[in-house]
């Protein structure tokens, strides 16, 4: 098949102008311009989408599907009170709720251009609901508990978990790996254990340095997750032994406990970080993935992106939980993260939009070493694919692609989006999920956690 757009955008390399990609046996075969391939490939069948443009997929580098039903719930409040009200929230889901919820969010996903995602899970919907529709990417099993006396069952069963899902995975599409629970829901063994269990190589992914509340905690010993504020509602009581204040920061405590060590380790957030945590992320080659919308929204900081650049730290930009962003939406994430970075830069540091455009696609894929494989519309790499319309008049006249992209288009300007050659939404979903009763579900979903 023969895909035409008035603009093919590479990533690895610079825009085309009236191009056009091959797509043959699930992979790209050929690039260039629509003239060169047709000379070429005069047999193959065309879908031209005319004013557009042609890209790979976006590369979600941190998200939560399962919690897509959650949306809406918890507004206009903090980080800390936030997780506090989700966390009384989740109770009320049963196996079923999370499946239905994290389906829901891959259909957003596949419907905003995502074709690959790096997702954090406890319960493992993220997986079903990956496979469902085709996604690529990581799954990562999240383990945590506080009590050191549970550190040998819960780890046990996580490994288990692990094992289970990469043999009901394809090994193509999806990869398993390795999640411990934020810092102050983990006792540290936790984070000894993971690292010596991930020096096989299993991918490991931590939220870290995600907010001022979980940087006092950490240092000092003092803020809404401190142990004595709320062990009560934990339901450890006497057992649970008190926090002690580190004096250092959520990286240098980490770095503590051998998880920089692991050969792959994503962190997410790094919004509470200084200069001398940037400098140990890059001296263990620590890829960081970057939630600006999240952030804003729960008042957790802005991380300092030109810095991660200046230290040639691996960035990939991920949407984090549809409960905090309220959408899945790499396109709002690019847009957002943008303007964010421009505002608290300097005129001679300025961030451009095929820097952003970048990271929510090659950028992310190499945060995830599966740059091999997606991330760019390169001969070999996986027909991952998506076609975003520039026709509208808030575009008009387009001269650069990138721009028009971060600056102007919204998930509704998706024309289509491919996974291994085959399209799976082009307005309509076309993957086998029963979309109708996902979106019942939905509904159904809501007004319990509202109740």
């Amino acid at each position: 098949m023969l895909l035409i757009a008035r603009y093919v955008i590479p990533v690895s390399y610079p825009h085309v102008e009236n191009g056009a990609v091959l797509v043959r046996d699930g992979k790209i075969a050929d690039i260039g311009t629509a003239a060169k391939l047709k000379t070429r490939h005069p047999n193959e069948e065309t879908l031209d989408f005319g004013l557009a443009a042609l890209m790979p997929g976006f590369v979600d580098a941190h998200t939560h599907l399962e919690y897509s039903a959650m949306r809406g719930l918890i507004n206009d409040v903090p980080y800390a009170a936030w997780k506090l009200h989700i966390s009384e929230k989740e109770k009320r889901f049963s196996l079923q709720d999370w499946n239905d919820s994290a389906l829901l969010g891959a259909l957003e996903a596949v419907r905003s251009g995502i074709t690959t995602v790096a997702d954090i899970t406890e319960t493992g919907a993220a997986r079903i609901a990956a496979e469902a529709v085709g996604l690529h990417g990581i799954i990562y099993r999240e383990v945590g508990t506080m009590d050191k006396g549970e550190i040998g069952p819960v780890l046990d069963a996580a490994f288990a978990d692990v094992a289970a899902w990469r043999a009901c995975s394809d090994p193509d599409r999806l990869r398993i790996g390795i999640a411990p629970a934020a810092l102050y829901d983990c006792h540290p063994l936790i984070f000894q254990r993971v690292s010596e269990h991930a020096a096989d190589g299993t991918p490991v992914a931590i939220h870290l340095a995600g907010s001022r509340e979980e940087y006092e905690f950490i240092r000092y010993g003092s803020s809404p997750f401190s142990v004595h504020s709320t062990e009560q509602e934990r339901g450890y009581g006497i057992d649970m032994p008190p926090w002690l204040a580190t004096g250092v920061s959520p990286v240098r405590y980490i770095l503590n406990w051998g998880l920089f060590e692991v050969p792959e380790l994503l962190a997410i957030h790094c919004v509470q970080v200084d200069d001398a945590d940037i400098e140990k992320l890059a001296e263990y080659d620590v890829a960081v993935a970057v939630c600006s919308r999240c952030n804003a929204q729960l008042a957790m900081g802005v991380a300092p992106l030109m810095k991660f650049i200046d230290a040639g730290l691996r960035i990939g930009l991920g949407t984090d939980s549809p409960a905090a962003a309220d959408a899945t939406d790499p396109l709002a994430e690019m847009r957002i993260g943008l303007l964010l970075q421009r505002a608290l830069g300097t005129r001679s540091r300025f961030l451009t939009t095929t820097q952003m455009l970048r990271m929510a696609t090659l950028g992310a894929a190499e945060a995830l070493r599966m740059d091999d494989r997606v991330g760019s519309l390169d001969t070999g790499k996986a027909a991952n694919i998506i076609a975003i319309d520039l026709s509208n008049s808030n575009q008009a006249p387009t001269h650069d692609p990138n721009s028009a992209i971060v600056n102007t288009a919204t998930q509704d300007n998706v024309l289509m989006t491919m996974i291994d050659g085959r399209v799976i939404y082009d307005g309509h979903h076309r993957h086998g999920v029963d979309v109708q009763r996902v979106f019942a579900r939905a509904e159904e979903m809501r007004l319990k956690l509202r109740g």
